[in-house]
């Protein structure tokens, strides 16, 4: 049997990693004998989390460019080069069958110098907006594995491949961990849960908004869990109390889940992706900062199917606490909610994307 080499590259949010994760895990499961590598940027989470999944990473001397003058824009240049220099080294010395990108930084020079290498590239794209990095990939790659239609104003449509996006498989089956999911946070089993997401960093305008609605929220009888963020957990870890967990990251996501009533969060692509598996009532406030506002588009896609409610931010104040304590009132939206956003779920996206890298071996 062959001994496959696989490289996966995708990072700086937990949704380019988590996706890269999923796909070494599910080819390890096809593969036992398959080596792995995986290639982020020096000093983001991918550093950390990668490892923690059993996995090697080597950190590549790159960032994004950023929206103003900024000195760390005019390294850019410097940084690429180095990056594509190294990302050749690394690519000559580890001799992939396969590399695999989930959009980041660092997977823009390294499924570069894999394509000018002749080594087959399989980009995994999680949003209905692709970013720029796996635009220009995209013309050199072999496969391109999306989780939203009508993509084909931005990739080659013959390379094109509805997958969906790649989802903890920790999420398939969260109804049977409730009661536990409910003792491991110590939470009430009588009481309704609101899990509030805001991304691994964390949300700003998230959290300014629970601060002001907490004191109302527990007025009707719930209890929430609060994922702040790194970022934000000084700031807002003073509101822990009986009925409310604030916490800055989230390991055992299918808890949160199984606990969860209602779940307020951004539209993150590999967020949205679990959120149609888990089945929830969600109420979506995608972040306005990001490219081209693709997480309103990830929102709307599922607003459109009548699987979830949209608050943009600039309508927070206004009604949120109409709209959120009119759901909470109504177990029919609540049940019509659910039923419409688990017909959207891509469970076997994983599998699916995996079978798209064997073809190429």
């Amino acid at each position: 049997m062959t001994n496959y080499k696989f490289i996966l590259s995708g990072g700086g949010t937990g949704g380019h990693i988590y996706p890269a994760i999923a796909i070494a895990n599910e080819l390890k499961a096809q593969f036992p004998d398959a080596e792995f590598l995986f290639v982020g940027a020096q000093d983001k989470m991918e550093m950390q989390k990668v490892p923690q999944a059993g996995y090697e990473i080597k950190g590549l001397w790159i960032a994004g460019l950023q929206r103003k003058l900024t000195l760390q824009n005019l390294m850019f240049p410097l940084k690429l080069a180095t990056s594509l220099l190294e990302s050749r080294r690394i690519i000559k010395q580890f001799k992939p069958n396969v590399v695999i990108g989930t959009g980041g930084f660092a997977s823009g020079p390294l499924l570069q110098a894999a394509g000018g290498a002749g080594i087959p590239t399989v980009i995994q794209e999680q949003n209905s907006f692709p970013g720029i990095t796996n635009k220009l990939l995209s013309k050199k790659a072999n496969a391109i594995c999306v989780a939203y239609g009508n993509l084909e104003r931005f990739f080659p449509k013959e390379k094109i491949v509805l997958t969906g996006n790649p989802v903890r498989q920790d999420l398939i089956d969260i109804e049977s961990k409730r009661d536990e999911a409910i003792a491991f946070y110590g939470l009430d089993p009588n009481k309704k849960t609101l899990l509030v997401l805001g991304g691994s960093l964390g949300a700003r305008r998230v959290n300014q908004l629970i601060e002001k609605e907490l004191h109302n929220m527990l007025s009707q009888d719930v209890q929430v869990i609060w994922q702040c963020g790194k970022l934000y957990f000084e700031e807002y870890k003073k509101h822990n109390q009986q009925n409310v967990r604030v916490v800055d990251f989230i390991e055992r996501m299918d808890f949160v889940y199984a606990a969860a009533d209602v779940i307020i969060s951004r539209a993150g692509a590999s967020s949205v992706s679990e959120l149609c598996i888990v089945g929830k009532p969600v109420i979506f406030i995608p972040s306005p900062n990001v490219a081209e506002d693709h997480q309103t588009k990830n929102a709307q896609a599922i607003v459109d199917a009548k699987g979830a409610i949209l608050l943009k931010e600039s309508e927070l104040d206004s009604q949120f606490s109409i709209v959120f304590e009119a759901l909470l009132k109504d177990q029919g939206k609540q049940k019509q909610l659910s039923d419409n956003i688990k017909k959207l779920a891509m469970p076997n996206a994983t599998k699916v994307i995996v079978d798209q890298i064997k073809k190429l071996l």
